[in-house]
């Protein structure tokens, strides 16, 4: 297992095939518009973690991760993925979609808890530990310390196997079809954040 660091891109041909690919994302803060993107992380499944800084003078050029990103054939794994497709979208330009969430597919089956942290899944349903130390941490430095660059790795390096474990579940409660039109709706909730509605709810009656 090694964790590659880039700047500015990955390497072309890294990455290349068709398996899903695990995308994370770190920023300077929670607010899109005003906390640019500092790192993309992003790994296919097998024993290497990439991680993509981006300076704060970035152009976000990027063209082999973004082909990644775009990429419809492949199915993009997230933790949260409401955050991190906005981040992507207004940084880089892509929609990185088609979309699996991890934490939607916990919300739709781990139901007899309310921790659906991305620790608490990779414990229930893995039997692993990372350390969420470095997740408040300063993104934007000069320098990302070992500590930095192995916390952005595990966000990672445990979607593929986590999906493999929620699938089971997802079918056996009879919920993958509505787990499945969640995804598919991800881009565009990501979309009305950045538009101005984070937290009205539109369909409401109010």
């Amino acid at each position: 297992m090694a964790v590659h660091f880039h700047e500015e891109d990955l390497p072309a041909g890294v990455l290349e095939g068709d398996s899903p690919l695990a995308v994370d994302t770190e920023t300077m803060g929670l607010i899109t518009h005003r906390d640019r993107l500092c790192l993309v992380q992003i790994s296919d499944g097998g024993k290497d973690e990439h991680l993509v800084r981006f300076a704060p003078d970035s152009d976000y050029a990027a063209p082999n991760l973004k082909a990644l990103l775009a990429d419809p054939g492949r199915i993009k794994l997230y933790h949260y993925a409401r955050f991190d497709l906005a981040a992507i979208e207004y940084y880089l330009g892509v929609m990185a979609a088609p979309v699996f969430c991890t934490k939607i597919a916990s919300k739709l089956t781990r139901t007899y808890t309310d921790r659906h942290g991305l620790k608490n899944l990779v414990s229930e349903l893995l039997g692993a530990d990372i350390s969420k130390q470095q997740q408040s941490s300063d993104w934007g430095g000069a320098e990302l310390n070992d500590a930095q660059r192995e916390y952005a790795a595990s966000d990672v390096r445990f979607l593929h196997a986590m999906r493999e474990k929620l699938i089971p579940r997802l079918e056996r409660e009879g919920r993958m079809e509505m787990a499945q039109a969640c995804f598919d709706f991800l881009p565009t909730r990501a979309r009305l954040d950045m538009a101005g509605w984070p937290d009205h709810d539109i369909f409401s009656h109010q």
